[in-house]
């Protein structure tokens, strides 16, 4: 138990600190700062660099909460708050792979090719499921924080 949840936590900062970082800070400052074949690319080279943690993360997130589930007594013994943590947790997963293995991949053959509009459109779809996300992962913040006081 004094394994998994730092490591738990830790993995959620990343993701979730991580999306908003991008869509709050970075996301507005590229967008004045930059023409798209430059903050295109950068975005790419963003994503490449974000990604693979937010691998890490997902796969530290299920390993460690169905570890702790375990330790406290199964799905049957835990509160409320933590099926709507794990279901919306699951979504986000969902949400991630998709925007990975469609909107990023079509992001980076785009770029690749210089095809702007595509990589414009690629980017606006990967900033809509990140603000999804990111939706998700502060209302699992909340729930995970005070879910057994609401």
């Amino acid at each position: 138990m004094t394994i998994a949840i730092p490591l738990h936590l830790l993995a959620a900062v990343i993701w979730v600190g991580g999306m908003f970082f991008a869509y709050m800070s970075l996301r507005p400052v590229a967008a004045t700062l930059f023409e798209p074949p430059v903050r295109l690319t950068m975005w790419c080279h963003v994503f490449s660099r974000f990604f693979p943690w937010v691998w890490i993360s997902v796969v530290a997130l299920l390993a460690t909460g169905f570890w702790i589930i375990k330790i406290f007594g199964g799905m049957g013994a835990v509160g409320i708050h933590i099926h709507i943590m794990l279901l919306l947790g699951i979504i986000m997963i969902l949400i991630f792979m998709h925007l990975f293995f469609s909107p990023y991949k079509k992001l980076k053959r785009a770029v690749t090719s210089e095809d702007w509009q595509a990589a414009s459109a690629a980017l606006n779809t990967i900033r809509h499921l990140i603000a999804i996300n990111l939706s998700f992962g502060l209302i699992v913040v909340v729930i995970a924080s005070g879910g057994r006081y609401l």
